[in-house]
């Protein structure tokens, strides 16, 4: 049994979930979202609230789609009322990052500048020469935009130089010695 799944979502005023079939449909302040649920899981929308069940017990792939289920169901509630965000900073001599237009140009110590168009719905912001806040209603979006600019140098062990999430901590190797 799945201890997340069981839990039912409570959809909070000012959000409307729409259910028309296995899709689901959230919409929001922010915008608005679509997931269509696996048919080994069936949802349902009772007294402002959004609960989630397997068809068979016994399936394990029941099992398995049960949590995640409403789990994306959750982060598309969360998505449209308040919003996902990631930072990332960067960390080295010469590393900057600005803003050109909608893009994001990076001098992450290649020979060339790194710049990045960001997928629709994704606004990515550079409030610092040294930080970038990635921000959007679609939770997923926002961790692979993350981690595809982060993917462009990422820190490395000796010095740290590199683009992190603000808060990681990067384990850093001893130099050679003499």
């Amino acid at each position: 049994m799945s201890r997340i799944g069981k839990q039912p979502i409570s959809i909070p005023d000012g959000v409307t979930l729409n259910q028309d079939g296995q899709v689901i449909t959230v919409k929001g302040s922010k915008g608005e979202l679509t997931f269509r649920l696996h048919d080994s899981v069936v949802g349902s929308v009772e007294d402002g609230s959004f609960s989630v069940k397997p068809v068979n017990d016994n399936d394990k792939v029941a099992k398995a789609m049960w949590g995640m289920s409403r789990t994306m169901v959750k982060n598309m509630i969360e998505g449209v009322t308040e919003g996902f965000k990631k930072e990332l900073e960067l960390r080295g001599v010469g590393y900057r990052a600005q803003m050109k237009g909608t893009d994001l140009s990076m001098q992450l110590g290649y020979s060339h500048d790194v710049d990045y168009t960001p997928p629709e719905g994704i606004k990515i912001e550079a409030p610092k020469p040294t930080q970038i806040v990635v921000s959007g209603i679609d939770k997923q979006k926002v961790g692979q935009v993350a981690a595809e600019i982060r993917s462009f140098r990422k820190p490395e062990p000796y010095k740290g130089k590199g683009v992190r999430y603000v808060g990681e901590y990067v384990r850093s190797k001893e130099g050679k010695k003499k």
